[in-house]
């Protein structure tokens, strides 16, 4: 693991989001899944707003989630269409 350069270091947590206005923050995290995937879809990688989103999903989604999704996705088997 790599050390942490404590000059440049830079905490961020996810924006607030009053779609998701309580502490359970499951649907926030599958949603910013989603939305980043979308956005990568139509927009790239290197679009700002699509950056938000993968910055969001990647600090609340636990990581088994994230692998699990990604794996459907691959076999095309994700519930949630992602043809934007």
């Amino acid at each position: 693991m790599a050390a942490i350069d404590a000059d440049n270091f830079k905490f961020e947590t996810p924006q607030f989001d009053p779609r998701f206005p309580y502490q359970n923050q499951t649907k926030h995290c599958a949603q910013s899944y989603v939305d980043y995937h979308k956005c990568v879809s139509v927009k790239g990688e290197e679009f700002e707003p699509c950056k938000i989103f993968f910055k969001t999903f990647k600090s609340l989604c636990p990581v088994d989630w994230v692998e699990k999704w990604d794996d459907q996705r691959a076999a095309g088997k994700f519930p949630v269409n992602m043809d934007a």
